[in-house]
């Protein structure tokens, strides 16, 4: 039976997970850093193991975005690291991140992974959560269709440049259709703000003001390659 799903903007649920490292306190253990949680429905599918293979890749980019990875689904911590092995093995990629071994289904319950489509087996669940422990993003995918993880560290991104410079980012950011790689200016607060926007930023209207060179070339240019390494065939 599905458990309540938290919400953005609420502090993540303290709970103590059991893992292929160890047992760990969320969101305490990752205080300071952003974690990137996500479920998968089951070890030893296809789809989670490219998944997997997929966050292995990109370990480093999270890395430099002083983020964690952090793996769940319902298996056990047995399962979870014989399937760490085979991957090892047979397709030569080294899982660096722990998995959260869920088999009663306490923790998938309690965050929200379980949906109408299983009731046994997650659905695929993505929670980013802040160096303060506040739940910033979700993310739901399907059983049948897996994750674009390039996605993810855009996502991730985006999330650290709102909390620097309080912006947002426009769709398909850094590549908008109307304002390229600017970010977007919060809504007016006065009558009075919203005619000064007019003469401060770049604007289609007092609304819809943007600011261009907030976010510096270099990660623009590092957002950019993520989009453009998703775009091309992987050999």
């Amino acid at each position: 039976m599905p458990g309540t799903i938290p919400l953005i903007g609420e502090k993540f649920p303290e709970v103590v997970v059991e893992t292929t490292h160890g047992v760990k306190k969320l969101p305490d253990d990752y205080k300071g850093k952003w974690l990137v949680l996500f479920s998968h429905p089951a070890d030893f599918t296809p789809v989670c193991t490219t998944e997997f293979v997929a966050f292995a890749k990109r370990y480093e980019d999270f890395k430099k975005l002083n983020a964690d990875l952090l793996g769940h689904s319902v298996d056990s911590v047995f399962s979870h690291i014989k399937w760490i092995e085979w991957i090892k093995e047979k397709l030569g990629v080294e899982i660096p991140f722990p998995i959260i071994a869920d088999p009663n289904g306490y923790v998938a319950q309690k965050l929200g992974f379980l949906h109408a489509q299983s009731a046994t087996h997650t659905v695929r669940a993505v929670m980013i959560i802040d160096p303060e422990g506040i739940l910033r993003a979700i993310l739901y995918y399907p059983q049948e269709a897996g994750r674009n993880i390039d996605e993810i560290l855009r996502l991730l991104k985006a999330l650290q440049i709102n909390t620097e410079y309080g912006r947002a980012l426009p769709a398909n950011w850094p590549n908008n259709e109307l304002v390229k790689d600017a970010v977007i200016v919060p809504p007016a607060r006065s009558i009075q703000e919203a005619q000064e926007r007019l003469k401060k930023f770049k604007c289609f209207d007092w609304w819809f003001c943007y600011e261009e060179g907030k976010v510096s070339e270099e990660v623009v240019k590092e957002v950019r390659k993520w989009l453009e390494r998703v775009a091309k065939p992987q050999t």
